[in-house]
Order: C-alpha cells, then structure tokens, then sequence
C-alpha cells in the first residue's frame, strides 16, 4: 500500500514539470521514478507500482477536463471526477505497456528504454485517434535543453528526458550496488549524451541565428494584428437570448482597430449560431472591414447543405481577390475532433445513455487532413483549431504542403474554466513554434491570447477572463528547422537503428559468454 501511495506522488509530481507550475527538472525526478518501478525484481510489483505512477500523472495532469463534463455537461461532480478517472486510468495502459515490455524482455539499456518510451507515447497518440497530451518534452520549453526540439520535435525532447532519467537510475543503482565498473559505464554514457543534448542546443541556436540573420538581410514582410478576446462564458455563449450580446462585444473590439491593423482575428466558434444563419450579418462586416483597408477572420459552425455535414470553422472576410461567400473556399475545416466534445464514438448507442454524451456542438464532421492555409493579406496562415495545436505531426505537414507563413491557432478554453487545462494548451501552442520555426498567432475566447516568436518565446499576452484586445507589429521571421522538413521520421529512424544496434549488440555478448563458458569446461 505504501508503494502504490507513494507512487501515485511521485507520478502526479511529474505535472509540475509543465505548465502553469513550469518546474521543468520534475519531469527527470518523475521519470526517474517510474523507471525505479519499472524494474524491479517482482514483475507484479513492477507491474502495479508504475500503473499507480501513470495514474496519479494523468489523473492530476487532465483533471481540468472535469469542469466541461460537470458544468456544461450537466453531468454531478462525482460523476465528472469518475470520468476523468476513467480517462486516466485508460492513459495509464501506455506506461504499463512500456514496463510489461521492460519486464518481459529483461531491458537494462537506457536508450532502450527511451526507445520503448517513444514507442508506447506513438500508440497513445495514435490509437482512438489518439490523446498525446502531457508528453515531457513539452515541459523543457524553457529548459536548456529546448534546442533539441527544432531538429526532433517534442518526441524528440521527451526520448532526451527518458534516456537522461534513465541514466540517471543506473547510475544511482550502480552507486547503491556498488558495481564501479557499471557506475563508471553510466556516467561516462550520461556525460555523452548531455554533450550531445548541447551540441543540438548549439545547433538550433545557431539555425536560429542564421535564419535571423537571412531575414534581417531580407526584411521580412511585418503585419499589424489585432487578436480579440470576447470572454464570453460558456454558459451564455450558445444561449440564443444573449446572442445580440455577444455580436455587441465584437463588434465593439473590433471597431476601434478598423483600418489601424491589417488583420483581426476572432477565436474559435466565436459567432454562436450556425454561419449560414447570418449571412446578413458576415456580409455587413465584410464590407466594413473591406472599406477600412483591414481583413478579417472569424471562428464559425458551418453547415455543408450540399452534404448536410457541419464542421468547425474558420473564414476570412474583407479580401479583396477572394470576397466572402458562403461557398468561399478561403476557409479551414477542423480535421481532428475531440472526441465526445465534438463528435460521440459510437454515436448511436452512446447518445442515449445521457448528458455525458450530449454536450453542445457534439455533432461535427470532419475537415480534410491536408487542407490549404487561410490567406490574408497576402500571408499563409496554416490554421489549427483549438485541440489540433496539440498534433504536432499534422500541422508540420500542413506547413511543408503549403509553405505556410506563420501558424493561427484559434480556440475556446472557456470549457475548462480557470483550471490548469488552458496553461498546458497554450505550452504546447508554443511549441509548435520553437518546433517549426515560425510564429504563432493565438486567439482565443477567455485566453490565454497571445504572440508567439518562432522559438517558442511569448512576445505579448492578453490577461485571462477579460473582454480585450491584443494588437502587435508581428515579423512573419521563419526559421527553416530540420523538424519542419523531416517532421518525425528522424526520430523514428534513429529509434530504429538505436534498436537494431542494442539488439545486435546483446545478442554478440551472449555469444561471446557461451564461448568464455565452452572454454573454461
């Protein structure tokens, strides 16, 4: 009982590696611990201490996704709190995995054991459309190791956060044991692989000096962009009698900056009705911002009539080359939905069972995977709403098929409140950044609105719970990253190789002991 307790600390202390606590050396301490779990003697033990580990992690680290289940969802408190457990407790079958496989095949390899980290944190991202959330490399965004992720991405950094941690636990268990052959082994394998943590903190510094120094020489293009923030709560947002009020609230953010910034943006679903309903009124701001020189863009729920489907969306209103229509094609529609906030798997059995399965706007479609960037004032912005920040894989190839400018992400974290939720989004928002080397233009509904530089660095941020504007003089500077050609298949290749090597390797020193014990008879 006392292992599992202390376990389930140890795993929930690993959230304060991320934001908003931002305590990034946690995750090594975490980490290090689940790795203690996963190796013991007892697979038994082994298996039920890291499950417990992997427990208090993500039932602490998306706890926040309780307050959109208990308020808008209409679901009891308990229950929203069972439902996150219920969450976490599926999450946690990723790192169970991981030691099964750790236990199974007897590993001691520290690299090893970052391969098989990257493995199980692939299928947690992947499986059921996947839920990558919490991955540690987004909590050295402001580490000195942060210049890994524009050349592996943030797999790349949690792989580097796993295989030092892992290091670490040989070395501490070689101390413990006293092997100073093994001790000697592991420290001089750390002092390698800090070397090479520095030697690609040095690379991306210096790719990022470079590309500087290329788009200084090359006066990069400059937008002023005003970003607006409604603060609408959710619990009026969709009702119709305070609909007038909100197109107020817009509509007087939006006036003072007409013909002063090139574009506005509004967060995500920020018109509450259908888009095809107010056609009267998207036609009267497109002109508004068409005569005053500005453009616009705007979150709406769109309705296909031609395939009855609705999606998520975003448009552009006020270009001249590509006026507003309903069928304008100068639109994004969300590819990656959330699942039972957007859309209910299984929908016909599941519907009927509750509110838990009937939030609001649950109904949508899916947009294409590739799509084109929304283009105003002639710049690209490749567009990720809300919870698609996250998928670091599909906006790197959004980015290469278009050759995008800068990266608008859009959203509405009024779901979940003032809860620690909306902080982790907005890290990962930043990553995005550092990842491909180019800004990030974040508005959304309550907050957290901001700019963000194409290393990850926030130039300038909205106060959360506030009716407000964001207006800054952004340099669309880009910094060509390998990650932003290659996306994650280095990663995955040297995983691979890595692999083959340790395996190649283990299986040569037992050859070399049946001959060392051949000899001695």
């Amino acid at each position: 009982m006392i292992k599992i307790l202390f376990a389930l600390i140890l795993g929930a202390s690993g959230v304060l590696a991320f934001s908003p606590f931002d305590y990034w050396p946690m995750a090594y301490v975490s980490v290090i611990g689940m790795l203690f779990f996963a190796t013991q003697s007892s697979c038994k033990t082994a298996l039920y201490t890291s499950y417990s580990w992997a427990l208090g992690f993500f039932a602490f680290g998306i706890n926040w996704i309780h307050v959109s289940i208990n308020l808008f969802g209409g679901v009891p408190l308990i229950l929203s709190y069972l439902a996150v457990l219920l969450l976490a407790a599926y999450l946690s079958l990723y790192p169970l995995l991981f030691t099964y496989l750790i236990q199974r095949f007897q590993i001691k390899s520290a690299v090893v054991f970052a391969i098989l980290w990257t493995f199980t944190e692939f299928l947690r991202g992947w499986v059921m459309t996947g839920f990558p959330w919490l991955q540690f490399g987004y909590s050295q965004i402001d580490s000195p190791f942060y210049g890994i992720a524009p050349l592996f991405g943030v797999q790349g950094l949690t792989f580097f956060v796993v295989w030092i941690a892992a290091l670490l636990m040989n070395s501490i268990k070689a101390g413990l044991n006293r092997t100073d052959r093994t001790l000697a082994l592991t420290a001089s394998s750390l002092l390698m692989v800090l070397g090479l943590a520095f030697a690609a903190f040095y690379s991306g510094g210096k790719i990022s000096a470079d590309s500087s120094a290329k788009q200084s020489s090359s006066s990069a293009k400059a937008l002023t962009i005003t970003l607006v923030q409604g603060n609408i709560e959710q619990n009026l947002k969709w009702d119709p009698n305070y609909f007038s009020n909100t197109i107020n609230i817009y509509q007087q953010l939006i006036a003072p900056h007409l013909g002063k910034s090139d574009l506005i943006i509004l967060p995500e679903a920020s018109i509450p009705t259908l888009e095809n309903q107010v056609q009267p009124l998207l036609q009267n701001w497109q002109a508004a911002v068409h005569n005053s020189g500005s453009e616009l863009i705007v979150g709406t729920v769109y309705h296909d009539e031609s395939q009855d489907r609705f999606y998520n969306s975003a448009i552009v209103l006020g270009d001249p080359h590509n006026p507003y229509q309903l069928t304008s094609t100068n639109r994004y529609n969300k590819h990656h939905l959330v699942p039972f906030g957007e859309y209910v798997p299984l929908e016909s059995l599941l519907r009927p069972l509750g509110s838990m399965f009937n939030l609001p706007m649950s109904n949508f479609k899916q947009g294409e995977y590739l799509q084109a960037p929304l283009t105003a004032k002639g710049v690209k912005l490749a567009t990720a709403i809300c919870y698609e920040i996250v998928l670091g894989n599909q906006l790197q190839q959004n980015l290469a098929n278009a050759n995008s400018d800068v990266i608008l992400t859009i959203s509405n974290d009024a779901w979940f409140g003032d809860s620690i939720g909306p902080w982790q989004h907005f890290q990962m928002a930043r990553m995005r950044a550092l990842e491909n080397g180019k800004a990030v233009i974040r508005a959304t509904n309550t907050g957290i609105t901001a700019f963000i530089g194409n290393q990850g660095q926030v130039l300038q941020q909205a106060p959360q719970f506030e009716a407000t504007t964001l207006t800054t003089e952004l340099k669309l500077e880009t910094i060509a990253t390998p990650y932003s050609v290659f996306g994650d298949k280095p990663l995955y290749l040297l995983s691979l190789v890595l692999l083959v090597f340790n395996i190649l390797t283990a299986l040569l020193r037992r050859k070399l002991q049946q001959l060392a014990t051949l000899k001695t008879r």
